[in-house]
């Protein structure tokens, strides 16, 4: 890639739109019965879309933030989605703009929402605190919009809230997870082979969860297409093996991919949702070393089979170095947080697996805390000051959530379930409640 290539290497995450059906009744009650003079008809309430004025079919919109869980629910993946958005915008208004679009267009889905006249701050990880009030009347609707330049924080989300599908290298062992571990449901997914996505590392392009290279094929691109994997015609331009690493980067819309198995490599390229292109190559090797932000910049640390101790992170010129990391470690999973620290989870140092949990943050390397087991080859993914890491290899295969304060430290470590087995480096999105169920 010429040097003079634009880097913006900040990470968003965009979840497709949830439609939430207005109200669903598990039980008509008993003084009301279906009248077959209403479009609910006989088979009330199957058709209450078509008849909202039927009793059976009203929706609890008084208190709706407390009493309507379906409201509540709309609301909360709308706010959800628009944290995410805001907080990895570059400082440019129309990116601000649009995500304010999407969550109006999002939050006009919800129950209840035509008839009241909500108000909702959302605060942000960014510089930027925005109060937006709206008002709906069966006539008109206003806006306004006020910006400051303070810096607050995100709403953390309830991890009961957040759910996850988990995609293993055995396919019909994936699952989908609610945060808390408390719901744990098996996930339908297909591709050409059920173990189409072993040793592949996975990052989203427009949205959209990518697959790159893995046992299958080392030079393979695939999406998931709904819940099937769909192989593209792009390829990548090098070999890439569970010793890679993948990141998305440029708002999202883009995936940087690097190394694989053998000792020499330091390639790296870039895919754009159309095709894979060669960017600049790290100073040094770094096979399963991680790729994060630090920063907003793509950063790796280690390597497993050179066995080093140097970090680096990826410029708009090329590779430049970072402080060493005080351990020769690989195997780790890297997760950037809102303050630009970095986070390194497990790993291996040797043959010994690690508990560690690492920051570097203004440069200086330090140990925070520790996974309740220790944990190599596995994946990590942040929302709603939540990190949630789900195991590859251990003794007992241990997943965590590592829940975050406000000022991004360590407030406590859960462990939210486990695999029965080793499955190095499932692919994660965090999705909606029902997603390939």
């Amino acid at each position: 890639m010429d040097s003079s290539s634009d880097f913006s290497f900040r990470n968003v995450t965009f979840k497709p739109k949830v439609h939430i059906k207005p109200y669903e009744i598990g039980a008509a009650p008993t003084d009301v019965k279906c009248d077959a003079s209403c479009p609910c008809g006989l088979e009330c309430p199957a058709g209450c879309q078509d008849c909202p004025e039927h009793p059976l079919c009203e929706d609890d919109c008084e208190d709706a933030q407390i009493n309507n869980d379906q409201y509540r629910l709309c609301l909360n993946q709308a706010v959800f989605q628009l944290d995410v958005c805001l907080k990895t915008c570059p400082p440019d208004m129309s990116c601000h703009d649009s995500c304010y679009a999407t969550y109006k267009e999002q939050l006009s889905d919800c129950p209840c929402i035509e008839t009241q006249t909500t108000t909702t701050e959302v605060s942000t990880a960014t510089t930027t605190t925005t109060s937006i009030t709206t008002t709906t009347t069966t006539t008109t609707t206003s806006t306004t919009t006020e910006v400051s330049t303070t810096t607050t924080e995100l709403t953390p989300i309830d991890p009961s809230e957040v759910s996850i599908l988990v995609i293993l290298l055995d396919l019909s062992a994936s699952y989908l997870t609610s945060g808390d571990g408390s719901s744990k449901v098996t996930a339908k997914i297909s591709a050409p082979r059920n173990d189409y996505t072993s040793g592949a590392k996975h990052a989203l392009v427009n949205g959209e969860v990518h697959i790159f290279g893995g046992d299958t094929d080392n030079r393979k691109i695939a999406k998931l297409n709904g819940c099937a994997f769909v192989e593209l015609s792009a390829r990548l331009n090098v070999d890439r093996d569970a010793y890679s690493e993948a990141l998305s980067i440029q708002s999202g819309s883009q995936a940087l991919i690097c190394f694989n198995y053998a000792q020499s490599s330091k390639s790296c390229e870039i895919f754009d949702g159309s095709s894979a292109v060669t960017t600049f190559e790290s100073t040094y090797t770094h096979g399963i070393g991680g790729l994060g932000f630090y920063q907003n910049q793509p950063a790796t640390v280690g390597c497993v089979r050179n066995k080093h101790k140097k970090a680096e992170t990826l410029t708009s010129t090329g590779w430049v170095a970072l402080p060493d990391h005080p351990e020769a470690l690989a195997g780790h999973s890297s997760i950037g947080l809102d303050d630009n620290s970095m986070i390194l989870l497990g790993g291996r140092i040797g043959l010994t697996y690690q508990t560690g949990i690492w920051k570097i943050k203004e440069n200086v390397w330090s140990r925070i805390g520790e996974l309740t087991q220790s944990d190599a080859f596995g994946s990590a993914i942040y929302t709603g000051r939540s990190i949630y890491h789900f195991s590859g290899y251990s003794s007992t295969f241990q997943n965590h959530r590592i829940d975050l304060t406000a000022d991004e430290e360590i407030k406590e470590v859960v462990r939210i379930g486990n695999h029965a087995t080793q499955y190095n480096y499932p692919v994660l999105l965090v999705t909606e409640n029902n997603r390939c169920l």
